[in-house]
């Protein structure tokens, strides 16, 4: 399809060569605005939310019901009225159903719900969902028990949050989105920096059209679906109008809107470029409106990239100021190879003319593309992964690993792809088949036959030229498609394509997926939150340094049996040696903050040289017990360290 250029209305004084340049102008404006906007908006934030911890503990048994249940995150989360639910074993609400209180005090992200009074004994479900600082909706349930655990009709969902039909269906409009940005922005920049006359090739502008389309068309879903995927997971809430208003007051929303009239912006670009642009034959006016083009289709790009930057991952985590750029600046490159491999290969398959010189541009710019894709690719993986245990541990660790060699690949394949274009010629004509003359006197027989006094009609003189040119078109094409180093670049070029679709399938899986370095961090803190209850003694060892001279050393402990009840608990005082340290004072004590008990104190008493002990210590209820030790190594010398266990 071709577009025409809008008109702008400018004074007469104003040339009509410079109107597109003032559209130009008008794109850049109003990409600023709205990019302005959004980093007006953008807070720093991190990625993924996880749940570290809970009061009561998941699988606590406690003695009486509970005023309330609280839940702490690793990261700052949304919360919606209805986000935590606890049931009782009949599958009753046991909250009062009032929005979750905010109990955040400093870095701690905790918030609260009130529970009926008069809850019986029994088993309770804790069923909660929330939306990360990154976009992405979390969720998870657990059990406690009052008096004992029981039966209970509830079953905890084993589906994540986003998951089912609407969340299949969001992912399938992000990776709509992806490949249609990649298309529109890589396409349009093909034309302007390899190719300009293919401004004028239909199949060129259809494929851009086609970018700017499907890429609307995501952007769109996207915005629909966001309420029922961070929410209920009903495909009919898509069109709950509350829903939507909801979702426009959350920084996603105000990004995918953001993103809808970037794309207005686009489609005036657009226009310009495949009318105005293309039908320019003066070369004066071309590289004046080349110019004022390139500049307004990279601020547009780099906007619409943007929108992914502020809303996701880059706006999260560490570093979140030198993410986004680093992150549109990936994009970018992402499009103008991906985008610019997909207008090569429309044009060796469906454009007759395209020259060698174009072919050759084309690899400089892949070649510049990959070298910042390699730089902001390191850096985003290190501050996603952080470390090589979350690269092979982690999910998204995993995934990057698989990313990485489709690169490798792709990179290997483009190789090949310049070798073709090395041997590439400009003109079809200087290879093979050229020396052949007959082609072309054969193919053009049957037109140049026909009688002269029947082409002296006007309406059969035009259906002469228009076979004629249809018979120069199939003779081009039957001799390119014979050109041996074409049909080489053809091949490699579609097979670059190919992988970069399994390419950005990957790469859209990754957006969705927990960073490894936020999930260890979450894993740590859930396990220095509550340590994993034990089968036996529950073991210890806590190192101390009380200030003073040979103030240095390790205290390994252990209870047995680790439960309920009677323990005796076992210490022995190591130096920095290694050898038994003698100290003059230990003290033990052991607090249930959950419950408000304790501190309970316990004096052990010495065996021998850095050996104490205590027997008959009372642990009176399963939970997270803190255990405090307090080393004196001198009369004005000691020090107390504290770990967490979980008894049961």
């Amino acid at each position: 399809m071709t577009a025409t250029a809008p008109h702008f209305g400018p004074s007469p004084s104003v040339p009509p060569m410079r109107r597109p340049l003032a559209a130009a102008a008008f794109l850049a404006a109003l990409v600023t605005m709205v990019a302005g906007l959004l980093l007006g908006g953008a807070a720093p934030a991190s990625a993924h939310a996880a749940l570290t911890g809970s009061d009561p503990q998941d699988g606590a048994v406690v003695a009486t019901a509970p005023k309330e249940v609280t839940l702490t995150f690793s990261e700052q989360v949304a919360m919606g009225d209805d986000s935590i639910r606890i049931l009782d074993p009949g599958g009753k609400r046991a909250d009062t159903g009032a929005a979750p209180r905010d109990l955040q005090s400093g870095s701690t992200v905790k918030y609260g719900v009130t529970l009926h009074s008069g809850l019986p004994d029994g088993t309770y479900t804790v069923a909660w969902q929330a939306v990360s600082a990154d976009s992405h909706p979390v969720s998870g349930a657990f059990t406690f028990s009052i008096g004992a655990p029981s039966e209970t009709t509830v079953a905890l969902p084993s589906d994540k949050a986003g998951g089912g039909l609407v969340g299949t269906l969001y992912d399938i409009a992000r990776y709509a989105a992806y490949a249609g940005f990649i298309v529109l922005a890589g396409g349009a920049a093909f034309i302007l920096a390899c190719w300009q006359r293919g401004a004028g090739a239909r199949p060129l502008q259809r494929l851009v059209v086609r970018g700017w389309l499907t890429l609307t068309a995501a952007t769109l879903a996207m915005l629909f679906l966001r309420s029922p995927y961070t929410g209920s997971g009903k495909l009919a809430d898509a069109f709950d109008l509350d829903g939507l208003k909801a979702v426009l007051e959350t920084k996603p929303g105000a990004a995918l809107v953001s993103r809808l009239l970037l794309l207005g912006a686009a489609a005036l670009f657009i226009a310009v470029l495949f009318g105005a642009y293309a039908k320019r034959e003066d070369e004066r006016e071309k590289k004046d409106l080349t110019f004022g083009l390139a500049i307004g289709g990279a601020v547009i790009a780099a906007g619409i990239a943007g929108t992914w930057a502020l809303a996701e991952h880059a706006s999260t985590g560490i570093q979140p100021g030198i993410a986004m750029p680093v992150d549109v600046l990936h994009l970018l490159a992402v499009a103008a190879w991906l985008g610019g491999l997909a207008a090569l290969l429309i044009a060796l398959y469906r454009t007759p003319d395209i020259g060698a010189t174009a072919v050759r541009r084309f690899s400089r710019i892949a070649f510049g593309s990959v070298l910042v894709l390699t730089a902001t690719g390191l850096y985003q993986s290190w501050r996603q992964v952080g470390s090589w245990s979350a690269l092979t541990g982690t999910g998204y660790g995993q995934l990057l690993l698989v990313k990485v060699g489709l690169v490798a690949v792709l990179v290997g394949v483009a190789w090949i792809s310049r070798q073709w274009t090395a041997r590439l010629t400009e003109a079809p004509t200087e290879v093979g088949i050229a020396a052949d003359p007959q082609l072309d006197a054969d193919a053009s027989a049957e037109v140049e036959s026909e009688p002269a006094h029947e082409s002296e009609d006007p309406s059969r003189a035009a259906q002469l030229a228009r076979q004629k040119a249809a018979v120069a078109a199939a003779t081009k094409k039957r001799i390119r498609d014979t050109d041996r180093e074409r049909s080489g670049l053809r091949r490699s070029v579609l097979t670059e394509v190919g992988v970069a679709v399994a390419l950005l399938a990957v790469t859209t899986v990754l957006t969705s997926t927990e960073p490894g370095r936020t999930e260890e961090e979450a894993a740590r803190a859930s396990t220095g939150a509550s340590a994993p209850a034990a089968e036996g003694p529950v073991t210890l060892s806590l190192p101390f340094d009380t200030g003073g001279r040979n103030g240095k050393g390790t205290v390994r402990m252990d209870i047995d049996p680790g439960r309920t009840g009677t323990n005796g608990v076992h210490l022995w005082i190591d130096g920095s040696d290694g050898q038994p340290m003698d100290v003059p004072e230990v003290k033990l004590a052991f607090t249930l903050k959950s419950k408000g008990i304790g501190p309970l104190p316990v004096l052990p008493d010495r065996l021998t040289e850095g050996h104490w002990t205590a027997s008959g210590v009372q642990i009176p209820m399963a939970g997270d017990w803190t255990v405090a030790v307090t080393v004196r190594t001198s009369d004005i010398d000691q020090t107390t360290m504290g770990k967490n266990v979980k008894i049961g």
